[in-house]
């Protein structure tokens, strides 16, 4: 098991030092502070400590080694387990989802990422809690206690997430434009790519948001007991997820609109063209009729009835006129 760090909270004094795997039992035991342990990459022994020393559920621990799709939570006695994510984007338009794993009890806060594709760094998954811990202990924000401490961190993963929609919106005011200017009819298939890969992060973090909005609503309904401080807390953070999911889905209207507008404008013109496609096969068929039938005895290799081809050419000219002419009345060119 890889332990990135175990920080322990004197109470009193509200300073913040590193402690060791080994001391774990006697801090548990210590009513003057909490400690928070956080774990990179969960593994077997990782799911033994769970179990032994903090008396983890064994569901919850089974969650922490798999990865979880949506966001869960269970209370489990005076504990509260939390997963949520936050997206990040690969190669190809794929968006990850890195998760963060929580047990939040009475003394203790417990971390767990993961587990990660490997196409993602590691230190991506860390961003949060590297931050929240370097505050801590350089005594720039030092939690109250561990609920305070996950508000911070599930607060990081919102503003994360906000960053990553407005570069979204950024995007989609750039595709606004290009669409206007008509910079993508030379390529229609690239750019309508384009447009649903932005849709698609969209998506992605609207289904995220909203997720984590519901679970938090639970949280309320199922912690409506605690501490008032703790009740704002949960009230923040679902009201972050909120907003984020309404703004979300907000610019993936407004995407929709403007993908809606391209791929109308693209089907007109491919409309347009099998209709002119039509009037010329139209005019030319009953020409090429006459020709094929009337050539071969009009027109041989050892004479040329020079009569019948004129009138053979006036009819075909005529009649190409004169369907051109009724396709014109039809209104389709």
């Amino acid at each position: 098991m890889a332990v990135e760090r175990l920080l322990w909270v004197d109470g009193e004094t509200q300073t913040v030092t590193r402690r060791t795997e080994d001391e774990l039992p006697a801090l548990l035991a210590d009513p003057s502070g909490w400690l928070w342990l956080d774990i990179p990459e969960p593994d077997e022994e990782t799911a033994a400590l769970l179990g032994s020393v903090f008396g983890a559920h064994p569901t919850a621990v089974q969650d922490v080694l798999e990865r979880n799709h949506v966001p869960r939570l269970h209370v489990y006695g005076q504990t509260l387990f939390l997963v949520l994510h936050r997206p990040q984007v690969g190669e190809g338009g794929h968006v990850h989802y890195l998760e963060l794993d929580q047990f939040i009890g009475p003394n203790y806060l417990i971390t767990a990422h993961g587990p990660r594709n490997l196409a993602v760094p590691l230190e991506m998954l860390l961003q949060e809690t590297d931050e929240l811990a370097d505050r801590m202990i350089t005594g720039r924000h030092v939690p109250a206690g561990p609920w305070a401490a996950s508000r911070r961190l599930v607060g990081g993963l919102a503003i994360a997430e906000e960053n990553f929609v407005n570069k979204l919106a950024r995007e989609v005011g750039v595709l606004e434009k290009q669409v206007m200017v008509h910079a993508g009819d030379a390529d229609p298939q690239r750019f309508l790519e384009v447009l649903f890969t932005t849709r698609h992060a969209l998506l992605t973090v609207r289904t995220m948001t909203s997720q984590s909005a519901e679970i938090y609503g639970r949280a309320l309904r199922l912690l409506a007991d605690l501490d008032k401080g703790i009740q704002k807390g949960l009230r923040d953070n679902k009201d972050a997820y909120d907003r984020l999911s309404r703004i979300t889905h907000s610019q993936l209207d407004f995407l929709t609109g403007i993908t809606e507008y391209y791929r109308a404008r693209t089907d007109t013109k491919m409309t347009i063209a099998a209709e002119r496609l039509a009037v010329i096969a139209a005019i030319t068929l009953p020409v090429t009729a006459i020709s094929s039938v009337m050539g071969m005895n009009v027109i041989v290799n050892d004479a040329t009835d020079w009569v019948w081809l004129s009138i053979l050419l006036v009819i075909m000219i005529g009649m190409s006129l004169w369907l051109l002419r009724w396709a014109k009345r039809q209104g389709w060119f």
